[in-house]
């Protein structure tokens, strides 16, 4: 089943093409990477998939809901089935780690603070952070927990899409393959379909399933990533060019 198609979308900002004709299609539980050269839209792609920019032309459908025209009620219902981990966590510095999990579920929810409460403890727990942590700030954490608490906030409302906006950028290798663990866990218990925006290599032939290349406005290869290696492509051939040896 299809949790997003993207069907010849064009994106242009004032005079610059950015995208001329996407087409791609994520498969309900897939981890599926969207990758390309600096600058060719992959992060306003991302973007216009949880409605945070406008696309020109063209249709992106995500869980049965085409988004050029959708309406308010239907726009707020979607995103209360995604969650969105952006790059650098996103979190509100004024609020405590626990305050920042807890936001969703106190603005769009009429739950009890006991139950609040309950849901944040184990979401905060399924990530890997520890009870005593949720009482710090963000500036007094690490950037690995920044991620963490950033990620427990996105699964607060149990979505059913995960979009994560280079996850592992900023950490350092054993926080990012512990990272990439915890990506494949969440996805193994919670029945996730994820999209992910990547650069970092070692996370992307552990963790995805399919990958979308952008390179000069276009998709130039959707597929697995053994196919990747018949694919003609200067950005390809630049980034995988050990496995295309």
């Amino acid at each position: 089943m299809e949790s997003i198609c993207v069907k010849n979308v064009r994106t242009v900002f004032g005079d610059k093409v950015v995208h001329d004709g996407l087409n791609l299609t994520i498969n309900e539980g897939e981890i599926y990477g969207i990758m390309g050269p600096s600058g060719c839209g992959k992060t306003t792609l991302l973007r216009e998939m949880v409605l945070l920019q406008e696309f020109s032309s063209g249709n992106i459908e995500v869980l049965g809901k085409k988004l050029e025209k959708i309406g308010e009620r239907d726009a707020q219902s979607l995103r209360h089935q995604w969650g969105v981990l952006f790059q650098f966590g996103a979190l509100f510095s004024s609020l405590t780690l626990k305050e920042n999990v807890a936001l969703p579920l106190i603005e769009y929810t009429k739950l009890s603070q006991e139950m609040i409460d309950d849901i944040v403890k184990f979401k905060i727990s399924l990530v890997g952070l520890n009870p005593e942590d949720t009482s710090l700030y963000p500036s007094e954490i690490s950037g690995g927990m920044r991620k963490k608490a950033g990620l427990a906030r996105a699964l607060v409302m149990d979505p059913k899409l995960l979009f994560l906006d280079e996850p592992t950028s900023g950490l350092d290798p054993i926080s990012a393959r512990e990272f990439d663990s915890l990506i494949l866990k969440l996805r193994s218990m919670l029945g996730l379909t994820i999209v992910m925006v990547s650069h970092d290599l070692n996370s992307i032939y552990k963790t995805l399933d399919k990958v979308a290349i952008i390179d000069n406005k276009k998709i130039v290869y959707e597929g697995t990533l053994e196919g990747i290696k018949d694919v003609k492509s200067d950005f390809i051939q630049t980034f995988f060019g050990d496995m295309n040896e």
